[in-house]
């Protein structure tokens, strides 16, 4: 076992190493992948190691997953939602329900951030894209909120956060992955979604609680605007015209789900029509949009297949040296009880996310613990949640977080670098806070899972 121990560690630095070169992650796993085959098979031809390794038995069997890839009826939703987000962007939604919300929100404290966080609720009940939802909301919020002397730490982390909560929010493109790579009937896309659906609405929750506690013990934050129009029917009336398209949507994707009338790959082509159909509706469809989003899909669903099929050879490679059976020893031999365990796998993802993108830990790290997970008896679906929180803070965590490299991109140029860290601390501990209630109170993740089967 010391044997297989120095392997595995000495992969994890390998790949380490050549992450910080820069070079493109897909190839730094297959890269990886290689070396670590030619040096165990090396290790038994040459010096008699007491491995179970060779190399039918690990690189060998990559071509079989990666046909097992590409023949997955679950992934085929990963495009299609990607589409739908990249399609929403483009009809215009987000702008006319920050037009209207500003009218029946902008007269409260804090009133711009509560627009902020609901609408990044809605978009992200509609596309999992973080990218795209953190431009948007920064483009359409920043400039209002600093017009009416908001505080640059609390507008610009208020975007920047809720535009995170896409990737936990159903539908999910992290969720659909966990669900492929954890291959088992109960973690399916559909009980994901349904496990991830209340931990997401209450984070929102706890968003909109901050934005409007916050202002109230520091007016000087977020001042009320003069000039606001009093709230009548009209405003009430634009706000419900501006969501209904939305809601629809969301009826139609997630509705279809849990109601299991539509499996998620089939929902998924519910919402990529659903969405091109809105842009439509709008005026904003054109060759030039359709061209556009079909290539910025093209491009992001190749990103991720290419780190997937990267991903796979390291852990077939990684499996081939035992490093499963040592990271399960491992985990399974902490002195803290099964608790314990859980708690030192969301801790360990956290402390990644400093420094890996949820691709890569969603494809490497998942499946090593799930197992170890289950074995101690948890609810899979509650240990995945949990997990998928904590990889929500990746994106806002110093120095891998790409929201904060996405809201910098589109910020005024007063915003500076130090008001985004500022900004996003409050929100970070927020997410923790919500993991924290998650594990303690499991049934948040599990009760709609469960109804489905009862």
């Amino acid at each position: 076992m010391e044997l297989e121990v120095l392997f595995v560690i000495g992969m994890f630095l390998t790949f380490g190493a050549l992450l910080m070169t820069g070079y493109p992650v897909a190839w730094v796993l297959g890269g990886t992948a290689v070396i670590w085959t030619l040096v165990g098979v090396i290790a038994v031809e040459n010096f008699g190691a007491n491995l179970w390794f060779d190399y039918q038995s690990s690189m060998g069997l990559v071509p079989e997953r990666i046909w097992g890839i590409i023949e997955s009826e679950t992934l085929v939703a990963l495009p299609m939602f990607i589409f739908m987000g990249i399609m929403l962007d483009q009809s215009g939604i987000a702008e006319r329900l920050m037009k209207s919300m500003v009218q029946l929100f902008g007269g409260v404290r804090g009133g711009f951030a509560v627009t902020v966080i609901i609408i990044g609720v809605l978009l992200a009940a509609t596309t999992g894209i973080i990218g795209a939802s953190v431009v948007l909301l920064g483009m359409l919020s920043l400039p209002v909120m600093l017009e009416n002397k908001y505080d640059k730490g609390f507008a610009v982390g208020t975007a920047c956060a809720t535009g995170t909560l896409g990737i936990l929010i159903p539908p999910s493109i992290m969720l659909v992955l966990m669900a492929d790579r954890l291959a088992v009937p109960e973690a399916s896309v559909g009980d994901l979604f349904m496990g991830a659906f209340l931990p997401g609405i209450m984070l929102g929750a706890m968003y909109v609680a901050y934005a409007l506690i916050r202002p109230l013990l520091q007016p000087h934050i977020a001042p009320v605007p003069a000039g606001m129009g009093k709230v009548n029917w009209s405003v009430v009336w634009d706000v419900i015209k501006a969501v209904i398209p939305t809601a629809a949507l969301i009826l139609g994707v997630l509705g279809s789900i849990f109601a299991g009338v539509a499996t998620p790959t089939e929902a998924s082509g519910v919402g990529a029509l659903g969405a091109l159909l809105l842009a439509l509706f709008s005026g904003r469809l054109n060759m030039k949009v359709l061209n556009a989003s079909l290539h910025q899909t093209t491009r992001t669903s190749a990103f991720i297949f290419a780190i997937f099929l990267g991903a796979t050879a390291f852990s077939v490679v990684l499996r081939g040296l035992g490093g499963d059976a040592v990271i399960e020893e491992a985990l399974l031999g902490l002195p803290f009880g099964p608790y314990g365990v859980v708690l030192t796998i969301l801790f360990g993802v956290f402390l990644l996310g400093f420094f890996l993108d949820w691709v890569e830990i969603t494809l490497i790290i998942l499946p090593l613990v799930a197992p170890v997970v289950q074995q101690l008896g948890f609810d899979l679906v509650w240990f995945t949640i949990l997990f998928a929180m904590c990889l929500q803070t990746s994106f806002l965590t110093p120095p891998v977080g790409f929201a904060l490299f996405y809201i910098k991109g589109v910020a005024p140029p007063e915003i500076k670098v130090t008001d985004i860290y500022r900004g996003v601390v409050p929100f970070i501990i927020i997410q923790l806070v919500a993991v924290a209630i998650v594990f303690l109170v499991p049934e948040i993740a599990t009760w709609l899972p469960g109804m489905a089967y009862d």
